[in-house]
Parts: C-alpha cells; sequence; structure tokens
C-alpha cells in the first residue's frame, strides 16, 4: 500500500477524532441534536428545553429554584379525578415526587373540603428542570407549580382549548384592586388551602390578591405569612414547596419575613408608580442580561444533562410537540415581564 500524503493522514487523524467524540457522546445518552452544539457556548435554558424525558435515577433536586435542575422527575397525568394539566405542548408538567403529592392532594382536598370545581395545573417543571425557554425563571428544581385561578371546568378539555384557553384575571390592574367580577370565596379557599399544606414554602400571588386575603382572613391569620406578592400573578397563583427532607442538593429559601405581610409593605405595592422625568441627555440602552450557561449550574447537572441514555417520549404526554393553536395571554407572562423569579423584595414598578 502506497504511503499516505501529510494531507491525507491529517484528514484521517480528524476524522478518527471525531469518530470518537461522537462515541464517547452517544455511549453519554447525548442526542446529536445536542452534540452539535457547545455546551460551553449554548445557553442552559436552550440545552435543557430539549430533553424531553428525565434522568431515570433517585429524585433530586440539584441547586436552588432559579439555578439548578432536576434528576428522577415524575409526570402529573395529564387528567386526574379533581385536575387538568394545560399547555401541554410546554411539557413543563414534571416535578419531583412531592410535588406531584402535593397537587394530586391539594385538588382532592379543594374539592372535598371546599366545593372547588377542581385544578387546572400550569407550569410546573421540565423533565430535566434546569432554565426554561419562556416565562420563567425558577421552576427550576421540580418544586414549584403554577395553579389558575379560573376554575376547572366540568367536562375533560381537548387538547386544542388546553393550548388556547385563556385564564381568567383576578385583578382590575387600572385601579390596583381586584376584580369582583371575577373573584369569588373559592379563590379565597383555594389559596388558604394551599398555603396550610405544611410542604409549601412560598405562595406568590399579584398584590392586590394579596390585600384582598388579608381584608378576608378575619382572625385566622397565620397562613397569610406564606402568601408574598409578586409581579403579574393575576391570572394564578405560584405555589412552590420547601426542600424535602434530607435532600442536601437542594438549596433552600430562607423563611419569610415575620408577621402576616398586609401592612406597610403591601402598601407600598398597591401605590401607583411615580412619574419618570424624560433624561435630558441619551440614554444608553442597558447591555441585555447575561445568559446562564451549563457552567453556572450545580455540577451536577451536567450529569443531569447528559447522563442518561436517549429514551422514549412518555406516552402520557399527549401533546409534546404539538405546535401552539394560536397566540393566548400566557397566565406566566404577563406584559413587560419575560421572567418570573418571585422572591421577597420590594416594589419596583408596576403590577402587570
Amino acid at each position: 500500500m502506497a504511503e499516505l500524503s501529510h494531507a491525507a493522514r491529517s484528514r484521517l487523524r480528524r476524522q478518527t477524532r471525531l469518530l470518537g467524540t461522537m462515541l464517547a457522546l452517544l455511549l453519554a445518552g447525548v442526542t446529536p441534536a445536542l452534540a452539535s452544539d457547545s455546551l460551553q457556548t449554548t445557553p442552559a435554558k436552550v440545552l435543557f428545553s430539549r430533553m424531553n424525558t428525565p434522568l431515570p435515577m433517585e429524585a433530586r433536586s440539584i441547586g436552588s429554584y432559579a439555578k439548578g435542575c432536576l434528576a428522577g422527575a415524575i409526570a402529573l397525568p395529564v387528567d386526574g379525578p379533581d385536575w387538568q394539566a394545560m399547555r401541554l405542548s410546554r411539557n413543563r408538567n414534571w416535578g419531583t415526587p412531592e410535588l406531584i403529592a402535593f397537587t394530586e392532594r391539594l385538588a382532592d382536598s379543594a374539592k372535598t373540603l371546599d366545593q372547588w370545581p377542581g385544578l387546572l395545573v400550569g407550569d410546573m417543571g421540565q423533565p430535566r428542570g434546569g432554565p426554561a425557554l419562556t416565562g420563567h425563571a425558577s421552576h427550576q428544581i421540580g418544586l414549584d407549580v403554577d395553579l389558575w385561578l379560573t376554575p376547572m371546568p366540568k367536562r375533560t378539555l381537548s387538547l386544542d382549548e388546553r393550548e388556547t384557553m385563556a385564564p381568567k384575571s383576578m385583578v382590575d390592574v387600572k385601579a390596583r384592586r381586584i376584580d369582583p367580577s371575577a373573584w369569588t370565596s373559592g379563590q379565597f379557599k383555594l389559596i388558604r388551602r394551599a398555603a396550610l399544606d405544611p410542604e409549601v414554602a412560598r405562595i406568590f400571588v399579584n398584590p392586590a390578591i394579596k390585600k384582598q386575603l388579608c381584608v378576608s382572613a378575619g382572625g385566622d391569620r397565620g397562613w397569610l405569612n406564606k402568601v408574598r406578592p409578586w409581579w403579574g400573578h393575576t391570572y394564578h397563583f405560584h405555589v412552590r414547596l420547601d426542600c424535602p427532607p434530607g435532600m442536601s442538593t437542594c438549596v433552600p429559601q430562607k423563611a419569610p419575613p415575620p408577621g402576616d405581610g398586609c401592612g406597610a409593605e403591601l402598601d407600598a405595592w398597591l401605590q401607583p408608580p411615580k412619574p419618570v422625568k424624560p433624561p435630558t441627555k441619551p440614554v444608553k440602552p442597558p447591555a441585555p442580561p447575561r445568559q446562564i450557561m451549563l457552567s453556572d449550574l450545580p455540577p451536577a447537572c451536567r450529569e443531569v444533562l447528559l447522563g442518561a441514555p436517549p429514551g422514549i417520549a412518555p406516552q402520557h404526554i399527549v401533546a409534546a410537540g404539538r405546535p401552539v393553536a394560536a397566540a393566548v395571554p400566557a397566565e406566566d407572562s404577563p406584559p413587560g415581564v419575560d421572567v418570573e423569579n418571585p422572591a421577597d423584595t420590594q416594589p419596583t414598578g408596576s403590577l402587570h
């Protein structure tokens, strides 16, 4: 056999290295679509949004609510005796076993004890957690769930209805108060029922909803401590569970401030925004926020992203990958708000 030229030998070495890299990625369970991107330069939200199956191992919340991932996720069934999952094309009805059990438990107790018709369940988390492409900065470790304040209809919704049905706002945003034509004692009882669950760390609602809860609570005020005001949240309330006991990989949130949160701190949220003086000089637009990369997440999240072999899309995610039929107001994306990461902070803007 004639001796290979220098160019041919170099080409053969490059092909061998490429084949070796592809084999290593396949053995690690990385899909070809993921392997084609650099893990160092692709935002984490892109990487995690491409994973449509969970990592099959013991369930673990890894990291914090807004910077982490989820191993061993399980899916909330699309339909239950007293709940229906919405926006199925997002494939965000995944969480820890604790979150799934809480959602099913709340649906049952709210119906049995408070005569709530049933839960319409919005976003939970992605199959492997992590940052999402749209809507949230939190919901990353399988311990957050958005629950609509619209009562569940008495029939099973179609797939298209789950994509296009608009949730009903409970707030007159211009007047900064509850909308009496939408709000009932049913919404009050539902939020209270969720707050009474010992596994719940926080519930985030629009400030106007928090104000109405404070008015309606009477002398039964202990549960109000968990309910915190936050932007948007006119259509749904956001429940966040505590880290499960003994789960050292989960970073808990600090306990909420003492008191019922119905005083001056809440009044500050409800004040009209102060007029902004026009600038006298041209203002340089702020730089876009830095994207969260895989290297920003806990090291174990790399294993969660890459460690499982390719799986089969779960059969019960019946609408996964379906295009949204029409643009409708999203319950987690109020106007002017790109991401949601509720925390105990003071207000700085409008209630939208």
